[in-house]
């Protein structure tokens, strides 16, 4: 494993090395951020499927300092946006400036240009704010005057919103929730969490200086690289093929929900459940797998009834109870 005291990250892309130094992260990210393990590891599981993520949650969760801390741990470059009503999509993707001097127009790129996007309280930019990040989360290049320009490998949208203040937001539509491979709920930290939180900041931890709190890169690109063929190898059975295919199924067929999962959701709950099954050790995949991922990947993709959501039905109950319900394969 690399050792987190050097800048030498990422050296090896030998597969084994690649799944220690991810391992490592958790270790590295809870010097800053205290007991958000299953965030720590969507974003990793976004990172190998080369996939996007939704972070909801109060404000003062470590939302955003979870992210940076992530992009320091894996030695990747960041750019954050803040997300505003008065953003425009130029402000995202960069546009066409005229220089004097040579008397023609160059392009000036804009944040999107990193491997790491933090785009904070992404429902607070109207929606022609909110799409000029679709072909870039999707085609992976931005189009500017016509001519596309591809994006820095890898590439992930990290997005946070509030979920409980709507006055002044603009909800994501599907097709923009649809771009998220995971969305992740940060909850508010336990009572012995949040005794080691302020005991950090007694101790004089300042959360804008990662360097001083002591994260270092473990991982880099070609860990990534490495990691990512080793779970395009994880072996998928056909009875677990079909049992992602039932799953969602069930959810078009529920009566709690207007809207249930699309083929790409699928594909998407296929693609991070290898993940997940390769980062625990294992070449193939099993359903505990499958249902370890299904309510962060499925939970955006789907939308409720009007009088389910009135009864207190939530995304989460209605996924859990399919789960419940859809045979297991053996």
């Amino acid at each position: 494993m690399t050792d987190p005291t050097t800048d030498n990250a990422g050296q090896s892309g030998d597969p084994d090395t690649a799944r220690a130094s991810l391992e490592a992260l958790r270790a590295e990210i809870a010097k800053a951020v205290v007991g958000q393990d299953p965030a720590v590891t969507g974003l990793v599981v976004a990172l190998l499927c080369r996939g996007h993520v939704l972070l909801e949650g109060v404000p003062g969760v470590a939302k955003t300092l979870l992210v940076r801390a992530l992009a320091s741990a894996l030695e990747l470059d960041t750019k954050r946006v803040q997300f505003t009503p008065d953003l425009m999509p130029s402000d995202v993707t960069g546009s066409l400036v005229y220089d004097t001097r040579t008397a023609e127009f160059s392009f000036q790129p804009g944040p999107v240009f990193t491997n790491l996007l933090l785009a904070d309280e992404i429902n607070r930019t109207p929606p022609k704010t909110q799409s000029s990040l679709l072909e870039a989360m999707e085609e992976r290049q931005v189009t500017v005057d016509g001519t596309p320009r591809p994006l820095p490998e890898p590439f992930l949208v990290a997005a946070t919103q509030n979920p409980v203040e709507y006055e002044g937001t603009y909800p994501l539509p599907e097709a923009q929730l649809d771009r998220f491979l995971l969305k992740l709920t940060i909850p508010l930290p336990s009572r012995q969490d949040e005794i080691d939180v302020l005991t950090r900041h007694a101790s004089g931890f300042d959360p804008r200086d990662l360097r001083a709190a002591g994260v270092r890169p473990v991982a880099g690109p070609a860990d990534l690289e490495a990691a990512r063929a080793a779970v395009a190898k994880t072996t998928v059975s056909p009875e677990i093929t079909a049992y992602v295919v039932d799953i969602c199924r069930a959810t078009r067929e529920s009566p709690s929900l207007t809207l249930g999962v699309s083929p790409r959701g699928a594909t998407a709950l296929l693609a991070t459940s290898r993940a997940w099954a390769w980062l625990t050790g294992r070449d193939y995949v099993i359903p505990d797998d499958v249902k370890a991922l299904a309510l962060p990947t499925l939970r955006h993709r789907v939308q409720l009834r009007p009088e389910a959501e009135m009864e207190g039905v939530t995304a989460d109950s209605v996924i859990n109870a399919i789960l419940a319900h859809v045979p297991v394969p053996r």
